[in-house]
């Protein structure tokens, strides 16, 4: 499904989000600048719009995975026509089997990845292994508005619009019906958190966006001042 909307992929998300996602990737990025991460790894990267975003933090390495060939394709022409590859690389990769060694990496990231991760619980778990103690995650996803007007016209949107106009620019039946579906299907807010109390993050917190359209989530792998 993602290998066939990759080519549309970029323009449907800025079209039907009207550009808020870009304004969204912004806010997730700013999460991460307390750790001042120098090695950052972006799981489910897509075509690589928040690798490039993350950028503004002056990293000396992001790995962006992704298990969706395609995807990786358009990550890479961005990536070399923004002239960032020696800093950013993509590699094909599980969220749910990272391909490196335990305390890796410095911060982790996943921008509307994680409702596609088979197992979360493992997905989350994955993260806190490569991390650095100290290390941070930041998690970008859609959540449902609590508003009961605001949930009114965001199901009319997010059933009835979005579908109709990804099935026109993505010529693929599945793929806009699958996002309101796993939207809904997703835990949000405090539910969410419950992996990263789980897997064993501490400082866990997110912040609703737009209304609680979307919601920032983050937390930290515990240091060694945690652990006093």
């Amino acid at each position: 499904m993602f290998n066939n909307i990759a080519h549309h992929y970029d323009f449907l998300n800025h079209f039907l989000s009207l550009g808020i996602d870009k304004i969204w990737r912004r806010k997730a990025i700013r999460e991460l600048a307390s750790v001042n991460p120098k090695k950052i790894i972006d799981i489910a990267t897509g075509t690589g719009d928040l690798a490039l975003k993350a950028m503004v933090l002056n990293p000396s390495e992001i790995v962006g995975i992704d298990i969706s060939e395609e995807m990786l394709t358009y990550a890479r022409r961005k990536v070399q026509k923004a002239g960032k590859e020696s800093l950013i690389r993509f590699e094909k990769g599980d969220s749910e089997q990272i391909n490196y060694p335990d305390h890796t990496f410095d911060a982790a990231m996943v921008a509307f990845g994680v409702r596609n991760f088979e197992n979360v619980q493992l997905g989350i778990s994955e993260i806190y292994r490569v991390l650095v103690p100290g290390g941070m995650v930041v998690v970008l996803e859609f959540s449902r508005p609590q508003n009961f007007m605001v949930r009114i016209i965001y199901d009319f949107y997010f059933l009835k619009i979005v579908p109709f106009f990804g099935k026109i620019f993505s010529k693929d039946n599945r793929a806009y019906n699958y996002l309101p579906e796993s939207v809904a299907a997703f835990p949000s807010g405090k539910s969410f958190l419950q992996y990263f109390d789980k897997a064993g993050f501490v400082q866990c917190k997110y912040k609703p966006l737009t209304f609680g359209i979307a919601s920032i989530y983050s937390s930290r792998k515990p240091g060694i001042n945690d652990l006093k």
